[in-house]
């Protein structure tokens, strides 16, 4: 017998007896009805037996069937047990006895513990300890002394003694055997559940069955495998209180490890385990903070994500609601003071920054659900802890960070890292969107909270409160007389912004924003904010002055000075400040600003700007840096002149490898010069001695030369930096001009589009002053780039613009080109030009674009139309059967389309011909027999012969062609034989003229 018929054999016994218990065969109390069987009596514990004799021995036979019988046992015994068969209580001793018999008391795998689980419950009074033993002890394999050794038997699943020392054979396989189901069914019992309750902790269990043995050091991949599968088997059952017992230290290890990298051998299922998370807690969203506590806490990583590469805690925090969100911000504040008196102060500051950033991470991230209240509790803890010292905690503060008192006390890197949080947060705070509710109105606000209030101004509001609990708190650095006269200042102009009319409103929204953002970077310690804010201050004044204050002044300031600047024109030169040494929050403040002053910006505020983007070259802008580099050296150099030394020797070190290199280069100088015995620790006047002033003079050229090519070096490596700077701050400008046109590329095109053809080309007045010169400029640039350009979009754009640019010329009595259509009185005048030109075309497309052209004038006809001379038409005749037959002889690409268009244009002109009064009209200058010759090439040729339209148009080119004749001396014979020319193209005026003549 072969191995695959083996193998039939057993899978066959295997479906049979499985169908023969499914059927309830097994347990039949009376007899088949009719059957082709001799024996149709009852089921009896013989007929049981035999069953289960037959099932173990399928499961003996190979071990990778041993599972799948066993299974069927239980299949077996679970028909018995619903049944009421008089000998269930034999058959259930029956199977103990075969499947706990003393040849293989010590031999266990999972189904023998399968089995375990499934009988002790039918058998309450059974002795299990003798059944159980040696292996374990005690009737309970759950409990935690029998935890180890069920640990080893479910490691060796579908293993015998002698494929345990391979973990590679075979016998294994992905999927995690069935006793794990009946394990978490007795361990995690549903609450609907019948499975009896036995002692035993599922924390202890994950612990030594799980992790330290599917997890363990030594264990294989398989077994890890395995292992990850049970854990996401086990983590759809677990309450909330249980959730923490699945993350152990061994998993966590394993599953960082192999997700880290693409590479790793469990990877894949690293990442399915991921993604299970990520689908679990979007249907369980309150189970959101302990996964997340659990990923970043002290068997995972507060770098969860970083380490491995994924979006896990992001995707959770994405799917929590406010509520948990806050829960978890609370959790972390939790976490900010020492709980070990033995911590490392490294550490603590470590955890401490993370959990700074982990606050400006949530604020970012746009997909986590925001509310002001908890967005309010980490900005007061940046302000709290970034620009005060907490002196005594306040447990009822409605400001959550004075409700514990740091231990140990923040360092100032933490205090300034809070500082930077803080402007940081806010900068992504103003460039999101909310929904601000007033009443029953909503209404969509950037930068403010859900009541319409800016973010940075809660802030100062906390300030404010801060300021005066003088109690709890103190501020690191205290605010000197003149800002505080200053800060004086900005607390009445937010109450006259507040005061504004409705017209006004957003405009002072915007001095608002800027004044605020101001007042928070002078708490903040920011370089030359305090200049900033008094400037913006004052054009807030004269902005938004009173009509009385006006009066006042304008009596005071008879002739006010031309230099003064505009108001509006001071804010915007201060956001252009902000862009130029640009931070997030600067920008973010400054493009939103902008957005609400749009409405006061004037022609001034606009060339302001247009400056910006001017275009300077590196030198002017190296030249502008070393300027303002000069002056503030000066300025040093006068406050403290000892501190030049320091900084030469600085310099000095700081330029280390260039220094090194200069003093290669003056070394072999010197040696090129015979000074190559100076040793680098002789004297200066030893040195002196060996060189004598004709030596100084010859190495004096040499020496500054390698002065000068450091210094060019130095110079192009700060005009590359400068260029590079330039061209990200215009780029940041130009937001400012998006910002100030209101809408993005796309709008502003199509806003452009539709003036130039519905209000430019459609307008029936044109310019009458306008400057020639410009027009043609103009016109000419409009040209340049109809050659350019792809879309027919734009081509048609382009098309109305030269139209009205050249109804202008004419209305200046300019005799320059329009278009034939629009003007056909100067149609005529195109003829030989564009003719010329079609001889001229870059390919055969271009000359057809130029004849179909002539074609347009030619079916233009006025009484004053210039006669068609006949140097035109022969020349006409020629190019066009030039064309043609090269298109036929494929010397041209052009297609039947194409020609149909070239034929209409040579018949259009024939017939303007026959119209004209003036000469030449006379026979002999269009060759009838060229163009049947075409024609018969045309049918002859395979791309043009099924064209019909291109054979007919040819036709009827010949036919008009042979009908023009001499014309008579006498005008009137001349005119009635006119009228007697054939128009072949309508039938019906060929015989109505026919019977005219009749008559």
């Amino acid at each position: 017998m072969s191995g695959q018929e083996e193998r039939d054999i057993h899978f066959a016994r295997l479906f049979g007896l499985t169908a023969v218990i499914r059927s309830g065969l097994l347990v039949r109390q009376t007899p088949l009805p009719s059957s082709g069987s001799s024996n149709t009596q009852v089921s009896s514990v013989e007929s049981y037996e035999e069953v289960l004799k037959k099932l173990i021995e399928i499961g003996e036979a190979k071990s990778w069937l041993r599972e799948s019988a066993w299974w069927t046992v239980g299949l077996a015994i679970d028909a018995v047990q619903e049944s009421s068969v008089p000998w269930k209580v034999k058959a259930l001793d029956t199977t103990v006895d075969y499947l706990f018999s003393k040849e293989k008391e010590s031999f266990w795998s999972p189904e023998k513990v399968a089995m375990t689980l499934k009988l002790q419950p039918l058998l309450p009074n059974h002795d299990w300890d003798s059944t159980l033993a040696p292996v374990f002890k005690g009737p309970n394999i759950l409990s935690v002394g029998n935890l180890s050794s069920l640990g080893r038997v479910l490691k060796e699943s579908a293993l015998n003694e002698e494929e345990a020392s391979n973990p590679g054979s075979g016998s294994w396989k992905p999927q995690i055997h069935f006793v794990w189901d009946m394990l978490f069914d007795r361990l995690l019992p549903a609450s609907d559940s019948k499975q009896p309750s036995q002692a035993g902790s599922f924390g202890e269990f994950f612990r030594i069955v799980v992790d330290e043995s599917l997890f363990s050091s030594t264990s294989s991949a398989e077994r890890k495998y395995w292992g990850f599968q049970v854990f996401k088997k086990a983590l759809t059952g677990v309450s909330t209180d249980q959730l923490p017992m699945l993350f152990t230290k061994n998993l966590m290890r394993s599953w960082i490890n192999h997700l880290s990298k693409s590479d790793r051998y469990l990877h894949k299922i690293s990442l399915d385990v991921a993604k299970h998370i990520q689908s679990f807690v979007q249907e369980n969203p309150t189970l959101g903070l302990p996964l997340i506590l659990q990923l970043t806490g002290i068997n995972g990583s507060q770098e969860f994500d970083k380490l491995t590469r994924t979006k896990t805690v992001e995707s959770i925090l994405s799917v929590m609601d406010s509520e948990g969100i806050k829960n978890y911000i609370l959790s972390l504040l939790d976490q900010v003071n020492s709980k070990d008196a033995d911590e490392d102060v490294t550490v603590l500051n470590s955890r401490r920054t993370w959990i700074a950033d982990q606050f400006a991470a949530l604020i970012r991230n746009g997909s986590v659900p925001k509310s002001d209240e908890w967005i309010q509790v980490v900005l007061d803890w940046y302000a709290v802890n970034g620009l005060y010292s907490i002196r005594k905690k306040s447990g009822s503060s409605s400001i959550h960070a004075l409700r514990a008192l740091p231990s140990p006390p923040f360092t100032e890197q933490f205090q300034a890292h809070c500082r930077t949080r803080l402007l940081s947060s806010l900068a992504d705070l103003t460039s999101q969107t909310t929904v601000v509710k007033k009443g029953d109105k909503t209404h969509k606000g950037t930068a403010v909270a859900t009541d319409g209030e800016f973010w940075i101004s809660k802030v100062l509001t906390t300030l404010a409160r801060l300021d005066k609990d003088t109690k709890h708190v103190s501020p690191l650095v205290p605010v000197d007389e003149e800002t505080q006269a200053l800060l004086d200042r900005v607390k009445k102009i937010h109450e006259k912004l507040g005061k504004v009319s409705a017209e006004k409103k957003d405009v002072a929204r915007g001095f608002e924003l800027v004044i605020s953002s101001l007042v928070l970077q002078c708490r903040c310690g920011e370089e030359g904010s305090v200049e900033n804010l008094e400037a913006c201050v004052g054009a807030a004044s004269r902005m938004f002055a009173s009509k009385k204050s006006s009066k006042k002044k304008s009596q005071q300031n008879a002739l006010p000075a031309d230099d003064e600047s505009e108001p509006i024109d001071i804010l915007v030169d201060l956001l252009i400040g902000y862009l130029e040494h640009a931070s997030a929050y600067t920008r973010s403040v400054a493009n939103e600003a902008f957005s609400h002053v749009t409405g006061a910006v004037q022609e001034s505020t606009i060339d302001l700007i247009l400056t910006q983007l001017e275009r300077r070259g590196p030198a002017e802008l190296v030249e502008a840096q070393s300027e303002e580099m000069d002056a503030s050296s000066e300025e040093e150099d006068e406050s403290s002149s000892e501190a030049s030394d320091d900084d030469e020797d600085l310099s000095e070190e700081c330029d280390g490898e260039d220094a090194q290199e200069v003093r290669k280069k003056l070394g072999d100088l010197l040696k090129a010069g015979g000074m190559d015995n100076v040793e680098g620790d002789e004297s200066d006047e030893e040195s002196e001695e060996l060189m004598d002033d004709e030596q100084m003079m010859a190495i004096d050229a040499h020496l500054a030369e390698i002065f000068q090519s450091r210094k060019d070096e130095q110079r192009s490596k700060k005009g590359v930096d400068a260029q590079r700077e330039a061209t990200h701050f215009k780029n940041r400008v130009l937001d400012l001009v998006d910002t100030f046109s209101g809408m993005d590329e796309r709008q502003l095109s199509d806003k452009t589009k539709g003036i130039l053809k519905n209000r430019l080309a459609k307008s029936k007045d044109v310019p009458t002053n306008a400057a020639r010169d410009e027009v043609e400029t103009v016109l000419r640039e409009v040209h340049q780039r109809v050659r350019k350009v792809h879309s027919a979009d734009n081509l048609s754009v382009l098309s109305q613009s030269s139209l009205y640019l050249s109804r202008i010329l004419v209305q200046l009595n300019e005799d320059d080109g329009d278009f034939v259509r629009r003007f056909p009185v100067l149609g005529s005048k195109f003829r030989d030009p564009v003719l010329a030109a079609s001889s001229n075309a870059v390919n055969s497309y271009r000359r057809c674009q130029a004849l179909q052209l002539l074609g347009v004038i030619s079916g233009q006809h006025n009484k004053d139309d210039q006669a068609i001379t006949s140097l035109f038409q022969k020349s006409l005749q020629k190019t066009v059967l030039d064309l043609a037959n090269g298109a036929v002889e494929d010397q041209s690409t052009l297609s039947a389309s194409q020609l149909k268009d070239l034929l209409k244009a040579v018949l259009l002109c024939i017939r303007q011909v026959q119209k004209s009064n003036s000469p030449p009209r006379k026979g002999g200058i269009w060759d009838p027999p060229a163009w049947n010759a075409l024609y018969v090439k045309l049918a002859a040729c395979d791309r043009f012969k099924s064209s019909l339209p291109l054979l007919n148009m040819c036709r009827q080119v010949e036919s008009v062609a042979s009908q023009l004749k001499p014309a008579s001396r006498d005008g009137d014979r001349g005119k009635r034989k006119a009228d007697e020319v054939v128009d072949v193209t309508d039938p019906s005026k060929k015989s109505g003229r026919k019977k005219a003549k009749e008559s």
